[in-house]
C-alpha cells in the first residue's frame, strides 16, 4: 500500500425518495403559485398615485408621547433584520394553529396558542428562552413555596 495515493472511489448520487408531506407542500406550492406571484407583483407596484390622491406621502401621528414608538417602529419594519419576517410567519402560524386545536374551552383557548407561540419563539430565539424560562422557573419555585407556607399555616391553625 502506498502512503500517498488514494484507491479511486465510485460514488453515486442517489436521491431520497419523496414522502407524503413534501409532495403535499410541492403541490400546494404548486397551487399557490399563481396567487404569489400576483401578491409579489402588486407589492413591488408603484403606490404613488394613492399617495398623491390621499394628499399624504408619511404616515402621521398627532400625540407627541406615541410619536417617537411608532415612529421607531416604522423604521423598524422598514428595514427589518434579515429573516424577521419568516420568523414573524411561523409563529403567528403557531398561533393560529393553537386556536384551531383549543375548540371548547375558554382556558385552552388562552393556553394552547401562547404555549405554541411560546415553542415557535424558543426555536427562533433560543437564548432568549432559557433566559426567561430561568425566571420563569424561579417565580413558578417562589409561588409554590408561598403557597406551600399558606396551606401549611392554615393546616397547623385547624
Amino acid at each position: 500500500l502506498s502512503l500517498y495515493s488514494s484507491p479511486a472511489c465510485e460514488t453515486k448520487y442517489v436521491e431520497n425518495p419523496k414522502t407524503e408531506l413534501e409532495e403535499g407542500v410541492s403541490y400546494l406550492r404548486r397551487v399557490m403559485e399563481p396567487y404569489t406571484a400576483w401578491c409579489q407583483v402588486y407589492s413591488t407596484w408603484d403606490w404613488g398615485w394613492f399617495l398623491e390622491l390621499t394628499g399624504s406621502s408619511k404616515v402621521k401621528v398627532n400625540s407627541s408621547l406615541c410619536s417617537g414608538f411608532f415612529s421607531e417602529g416604522y423604521e423598524f419594519l422598514q428595514k427589518p433584520p434579515v429573516g424577521f419576517y419568516p420568523r414573524l410567519g411561523v409563529i403567528s402560524f403557531a398561533g393560529i394553529i393553537g386556536l384551531f386545536l383549543a375548540r371548547g374551552s375558554k382556558i385552552k383557548k388562552l393556553v394552547y396558542p401562547a404555549a405554541l407561540m411560546g415553542i415557535g419563539t424558543s426555536m427562533y430565539y433560543p437564548q432568549q428562552a432559557v433566559a426567561i424560562a430561568k425566571v420563569a422557573g424561579t417565580q413558578l419555585y417562589d409561588w409554590s413555596l408561598q403557597g406551600y407556607i399558606a396551606v401549611e399555616s392554615l393546616w397547623k391553625d385547624n
